[in-house]
């Protein structure tokens, strides 16, 4: 009786989204234009993900402001080109730009800034960017994000 029990348990629990399941994450910016954490992976049983982008460095938006901009892999670099175009007064991110997935808003030391975007905007199979769209920061600030 004990083992019918555990099996039906067992059943349920992988009929329904795990409640383990990772739907947010903090990555964190420094001063030496990098990000600590280089993959972020969301369970696809996620409705929506949060990103939470902390400035742990010290120095000022101006001059080492980062931000956390999520779009698919093929679109990385020309997005990033147009977004340093776009300037510091929109955060370096060209406005309604459908190539964004998801973005935070451009931050300087000891800020966070978080974003919140539904996962049905990611597809199993595409892989995606993320990366700091700061001039000259994408190049190194950057890292691969997964739906699994």
């Amino acid at each position: 009786m004990k083992l019918k029990k555990v099996a039906a348990c067992v059943l349920l629990s992988a009929a329904v989204a795990p409640a383990w399941a990772a739907c947010e994450a903090t990555i964190e910016g420094n001063d030496m234009m990098q990000f600590n954490i280089k993959e972020i992976v969301v369970d696809k049983s996620c409705k929506e993900f949060t990103l939470t982008l902390k400035h742990t460095g010290k120095l000022a938006k101006a001059a080492m402001g980062h931000n956390w901009v999520l779009a698919k892999d093929a679109d990385v670099k020309d997005l990033a080109a147009d977004s340093a175009k776009a300037g510091p007064a929109k955060d370096y991110l060209v406005d309604g730009d459908a190539r964004i997935i998801a973005h935070t808003k451009l931050i300087g030391g000891g800020e966070t800034d978080s974003v919140t975007f539904d996962v049905s905007k990611l597809a199993a199979g595409e892989k995606y960017t993320y990366f700091c769209s700061f001039p000259g920061h994408w190049a190194v600030m950057k890292g691969e994000l997964k739906l699994n």
